[in-house]
């Protein structure tokens, strides 16, 4: 997998290098045309844009697949090169079914994504992109991701961090009515801090991002005011609470227009801001000018760390690492069962030209002689290759599964095309894992 995201990219980048349907039918057909790759689901969502490709090899792909992505971005290559992020083998697996359990969100635990990874799957079904390996990957991350909604809380996740945010600010100011609010930002978590000052009396909400008719669309709902991008120093002091959850990463609100902003304000009523973004949106050092209070996600953690939001996201951890190495143990087992069955038919071919060769010399042998000597040389061929296919199952789910018959295919000297011939039409297809103790999930 290679991409970027909200995690590792400004928002003037993602937006660059975005696609919709069409243009991601169209990155996904230009990835097939490399050398090095069979198949290929682009996700493309307002966070993130991520190649997922099945290839023959890792250096060089890499760099064909990272020219592609940059190419299709509106802007010039060192801007983006410096974003991307790589995951491979079982690091991209676990990657797509974080995505799709919400971990990986900008409001952890939202339901949206799961959603469009479902339209990227279905679209590379219909374009004809994805083939057994990705399709098996993908099918599976949906899977995951409805388990974790569905066996957990995780849903909550996100409305408890704005709902914490919002249960400081009223205690140090003493309530929410009357005062004007500020959002900066547009995105899931935007929307969830705006619903929630609404609910607890806001009236005077002002909403700014750097695309106008997001901002717009998004102050509608509430009936609020939104402003352009360039006006966000001038609109801070007329706040009296800013929320921002940009996505940029930098530094989006400066200390000197907090200090300018909270400037000649009555005392006891301070100017208090929160930061919900990751990396943070408000320069730290405001948080040491007076007057002035600095909510931040840091702070957030730690009171919502033994609560049920958190106990959730642990327990969709857990189900992520449990998922993740079911399907390598399902997917190192299809690959070592065409070794089983080509070592086999190898074997029953040599029995099979051996008789005939028996027959040939001896051709007025005694039938029940005959008969007993078919089951004897049977017999030693099954005892002759029973340790090496029950050992290879037994290394079916470990990593040493795939070198294992790697090495009895060499051994024997089975038909290379033989054995690809079946793996291609081998499809792992995993089910659910076993539910598994809370804990933290590959990364």
């Amino acid at each position: 997998m290679v991409g970027l995201s909200h995690r590792t990219a400004p928002v003037d980048v993602l937006e660059r290098v975005a696609v919709d349907g069409a243009a991601a039918a169209k990155l996904a057909t230009e990835l097939l045309g490399s050398e090095h790759v069979s198949e290929a689901v682009v996700v493309s969502t307002c966070n993130r844009v991520e190649l997922y490709v099945e290839v023959d090899r890792f250096h060089g792909s890499v760099d064909d697949v990272s020219q592609i992505l940059v190419e299709r971005a509106d802007t010039q290559r060192d801007e983006v090169l410096p974003h991307l992020f790589v995951h491979y083998d079982e690091a991209a697996v676990a990657h797509l079914f974080q995505v799709t359990s919400g971990l990986d969100s900008m409001v952890v635990g939202e339901t949206q994504v799961l959603g469009q990874v479902k339209v990227a799957l279905q679209r590379a079904q219909e374009q004809g992109s994805v083939g057994p390996s990705l399709n098996a990957l993908f099918q599976q991350a949906l899977r995951v991701g409805k388990r974790g909604h569905a066996e957990t809380d995780v849903d909550s996740a996100g409305r408890s961090v704005v709902a914490a945010a919002l249960d400081s600010v009223q205690r140090r100011r003493g309530g929410l009515a009357g005062c004007r609010a500020l959002v900066v930002g547009a995105g899931a978590m935007a929307r969830l801090s705006v619903a929630t000052l609404a609910t607890r009396g806001v009236q005077d909400l002002t909403v700014v991002n750097r695309t106008a008719e997001r901002a717009a669309r998004l102050a509608a709902t509430v009936g609020g005011a939104w402003l352009e991008w360039d006006r966000l120093a001038a609109a801070l002091p007329d706040a009296d609470v800013v929320v921002s959850c940009t996505g940029a990463t930098g530094v989006v609100i400066e200390e000197r227009s907090v200090a300018a902003a909270a400037a000649d304000r009555l005392p006891g009523r301070p100017y208090v801001l929160v930061d919900l973004a990751l990396p943070h949106d408000i320069a730290p050092a405001v948080a040491d000018l007076a007057g002035v209070e600095l909510i931040g996600l840091s702070t957030l953690v730690e009171e919502l760390a033994d609560t049920p939001a958190a106990e959730a996201v642990e327990q969709v951890r857990g189900i992520v690492a449990a998922e993740v190495a079911a399907f390598l143990a399902t997917r190192t087992a299809a690959r070592v069962a065409p070794t089983v069955i080509a070592l086999r038919s190898m074997a029953t071919e040599v029995v099979s030209t051996e008789l005939q060769r028996l027959d040939g010399r001896l051709p007025d042998l005694d039938p029940r002689v005959r008969d007993e000597l078919v089951l004897t040389v049977r017999r030693v061929a099954d005892k002759l290759l029973h340790n090496p296919t029950v050992r290879i199952k037994e290394l079916a789910g470990t990593t040493s599964g795939a070198d294992y018959a790697d090495a009895l295919a060499d051994l024997f000297a089975l038909d290379s095309a033989a054995v690809d011939a079946l793996s291609r039409a081998a499809v792992p297809m995993p089910g659910p894992a076993t539910p598994p103790v809370p804990g933290e999930g590959a990364r």
